[in-house]
């Protein structure tokens, strides 16, 4: 079949935006920065963004473009033996049961959005609100919606699917995140949490907080799980990799900044008194418990209606944020099945789909309905659910993995002269540039090394319950 392309630089670098884009930049990132040193853990977030993640990002791009396949079949005609092969399912498998996880954020986030549009800002608050809708039978039917929603964007295609609904979504998020920024610091006792956000404070930068900074960066630019080999695959040849990068690079670091500005403003209007170890840095625990009392707290300033608009005006850009990724994440497997086996994309994605609304709807019967789902297993000196050991065994701990192996099959399979030769398809100045030998270094030198260590640790860390890095950190007295 005739590869499908996007049809300018700006659809990919909107669509690439939109995987990256996702809750945890929205909402996890301003809370971290801001217990982390502020602008200091900005800064050195920015720096893991350009100077580590963009060398990666670029590699993968340039894979799947030279390639003109998904992650399994980029892996195998370049690596041509069974051990590249596995790599390459293991980057498939991976984004698959990402979104599995993903579809059920997505589908909570889909039951606020509807609650706040209905008004029901008091269920929203309760304390025991966000449990009882978990474990209730209308999330099915928020399910039902976006896996439709889904299916309809997917099933359009690169052109009249995912670039056309990127390209709509995308602006709109700017425009109401932007706007929700502008209202929030109209609000009494904002400028505090701006101060917070803005102001640094290089005491608090120990190595446990950079280890979260350059994992915040690595996952919130959606690298190693496919996603931009996928989408690199339907780049035109004459268009600019690098550029496209690093715009895809500087909005994801746009939105992490505006988020700040949304986010602790919020917070300290609430509460001036507010102490910044009362927020959550998940992101599930700062959207469906903490900020659902601020927009009930609105009633008194601006009324029942303006607090609804404004509840409702927040989760439709979350909820923008989590399809665009969403979308992205199930991209990949689907390539993957139309590549693999010719089949239409409508085949793909009903086979695909059934498969990960089945594990899907089990992940949303293991927060306490059914008791084994719930309890499925124990590691780490932690009772696990079924959700949370998907969460943990292929977002947490195989992501850096995939990540390592990239590096060292770019530069040591595919080789540095055939990546450069990529990249300067489109770019006639990469070639002898600083970027040109600062990517070839990196990738081939202290990438791999900094994505080993993350992984060790990360399995350390979850299924023995021991950090080796804040170990070591402490042993130096870097704390």
């Amino acid at each position: 079949m005739k590869r499908e392309q996007f049809s300018s630089s700006l659809g990919f670098i909107l669509a690439a935006a939109g995987s990256a884009v996702g809750i945890g930049n929205l909402v996890a990132f301003p809370v971290m920065a801001s217990k982390n040193g502020g602008a200091a853990f900005l800064i050195i977030y920015a720096f893991f963004v350009f100077f580590v993640c963009l060398p990666v990002m670029l590699a993968e791009m340039s894979l799947g473009r030279h390639t003109r396949q998904n992650p399994l079949g980029a892996y195998t005609e370049i690596g041509q033996n069974r051990a590249w092969r596995t790599v390459g399912w293991l980057s498939v498998i991976t984004p698959f049961m990402i979104g599995v996880f993903y579809l059920v954020i997505t589908v909570w986030i889909a039951g606020y959005l509807g609650k706040a549009i209905m008004g029901q800002l008091d269920q929203l608050a309760d304390p025991n609100g966000f449990g009882v809708f978990i474990n209730s039978n209308e999330l099915f039917a928020y399910m039902a919606l976006v896996v439709g929603l889904t299916f309809l964007i997917l099933q359009g295609g690169v052109k009249k699917g995912i670039e056309k609904a990127t390209t709509v979504l995308m602006p709109l998020l700017f425009v109401m995140l932007i706007a929700l920024v502008i209202y929030v610091l109209t609000l009494e006792n904002a400028m505090l949490g701006v101060k917070f956000f803005l102001v640094p404070d290089f005491s608090k930068i120990t190595g446990q907080v950079l280890n979260g900074a350059l994992a915040q960066a690595f996952f919130s630019l959606s690298l190693a799980m496919g996603i931009l080999i996928t989408y690199g695959s339907y780049i035109q040849k004459n268009n600019n990799i690098v550029s496209a990068g690093k715009m895809v690079a500087g909005l994801s670091l746009l939105v992490a900044c505006c988020s700040g500005l949304l986010i602790l403003p919020a917070a300290f209007s609430f509460n001036p008194d507010i102490e910044i170890s009362e927020l959550s840095e998940s992101s599930i625990g700062m959207i469906f418990m903490f900020l659902p009392k601020i927009f009930l707290a609105l009633q008194a300033d601006i009324g029942y209606f303006g607090a609804s608009f404004i509840a409702s005006f927040f989760f439709l850009l979350v909820f923008f944020a989590a399809m665009t990724s969403l979308v992205s994440i199930i991209e990949v497997p689907v390539a993957s099945i139309m590549d693999g086996k010719g089949l239409s994309r409508r085949k793909a994605l009903y086979s695909l789909g059934a498969a990960m609304v089945v594990l899907a709807v089990i992940s949303a019967l293991s927060f306490g309905r059914i008791d084994w789902l719930s309890n499925i297993l124990s590691y780490g000196g932690n009772t696990k659910s079924f959700f949370d050991l998907i969460y943990d065994m292929f977002y947490e701990t195989i992501l850096p993995l995939n990540g390592l192996l990239l590096c060292l099959f770019v530069i040591y399979r595919w080789k540095k002269h055939n990546l450069d030769a990529e990249m300067s398809q489109g770019n006639a100045s990469f070639a002898g540039s600083f970027l040109q030998k600062y990517v070839n270094f990196s990738l081939g030198t202290f990438i791999p090394v900094i994505l080993a260590i993350i992984f060790i640790n990360t399995v350390l860390t979850i299924y023995f319950g021991y950090n080796m890095l804040t170990v070591f950190f402490s042993s130096i007295g870097f704390n």
